[in-house]
């Protein structure tokens, strides 16, 4: 389970704030287990028990972030912190445990500075997260769970309800339709070039029919007429590459906010697209040639 999440002022016991330094991570009072069922590993020290109530020693977990901002490579298990940000403020919370860093609002978010407090030393809430890991199908599990709530009290709402898989699509959703869009244009912009390449290359092709027919007639090898339209074909390519290219790459800070775990200039993506392109346009260019060459070199000659 997990209450409250909130942006709090601490105090490190043996650190000296920098002017202006941020000293608000965020704070979170989770249950015991609650790292095991998000299977977030402790690094060092232990997770909550349930001898962390109000009136035992107060205590606290940091994520890897909190402990190498504030004390580096020294152990963080051990130190003390306290609520607030007065000079007299009390450093009576006493680190136990160290756990990985998570991300927290957003997949796309680096992960915060966090601290965990136990939820039974929690004196108010208002609200609660409970995290239940299972094997069972999630339209299985729900009703169970929403009655075993009943069960504990009638009262108490129960509400948003989802799967982590379910939760991680939300918060992509902007990503996942911007790419959705992108690939819906980029079919349909590539699709509209090969038709274009193609019309081009048919055209071109239709009017060198004559000297296509005149070079066969004289013994022409049908590769080197393919290669005499080809050259054509990959020369315009190759023109648009070398003019897309430096667009892109120009364009892709627009599209830094809507990726998530690819960099808006990925060698692989541009290699990619640069030889989807040019297989395209070879093969736009390619079937006009290759028809051309099967023509009679007698009907050739005789055409216009």
């Amino acid at each position: 389970m997990q209450y409250n999440e909130w942006d709090s002022t601490v105090t490190v016991e043996g650190y000296a704030a920098k002017p202006g330094e941020d000293m608000n991570p965020w704070f979170n009072h989770v249950s015991p287990g609650f790292f095991e069922a998000l299977r977030i590993p402790i690094y060092a020290g232990r997770d909550f028990t349930d001898r962390d109530v109000i009136g035992a020693p107060k205590v606290a977990i940091v994520n890897e972030k909190f402990a190498r901002h504030y004390f580096g490579n020294a152990p963080a298990v051990g130190r003390r912190i306290g609520l607030g940000g007065d000079p007299g403020t009390k450093t009576d919370i006493e680190i136990i445990g160290v756990v990985r860093d998570t991300r927290y609002q957003t997949m796309r978010q680096e992960p915060p500075r966090q601290v965990f407090r136990p939820y039974l030393q929690n004196e108010q809430s208002f609200g609660m997260t409970a995290y239940v890991r299972t094997g069972l199908p999630s339209d299985q599990m729900f009703p169970v769970l929403r009655a075993a709530v009943r069960k504990l009290n009638p009262n108490l709402p129960v509400y948003l309800m989802k799967t982590e898989e379910r939760q991680r699509d939300d918060s992509l959703a902007v990503e996942k339709l911007a790419a959705s869009l992108s690939t819906a244009f980029g079919i349909l912009a590539t699709v509209l070039a090969a038709v274009g390449v193609y019309c081009v290359m048919a055209f071109v092709v239709a009017r060198r029919t004559r000297e296509i027919g005149i070079r066969m007639a004289l013994g022409a090898v049908t590769g080197n007429l393919i290669w005499l339209v080809m050259r054509e074909v990959l020369l315009l390519a190759g023109i648009g590459v070398l003019i897309g290219i430096p667009l892109a790459l120009a364009g892709t800070h627009l599209l830094g906010s809507l990726l998530y775990d690819v960099t808006p200039n990925d060698p692989a993506t541009l290699v990619g697209a640069t030889l989807g392109i040019a297989v395209i346009a070879a093969l736009s260019g390619y079937i006009p040639a290759r028809r051309a060459t099967r023509v009679d070199p007698v009907f050739a000659i005789r055409c216009e």
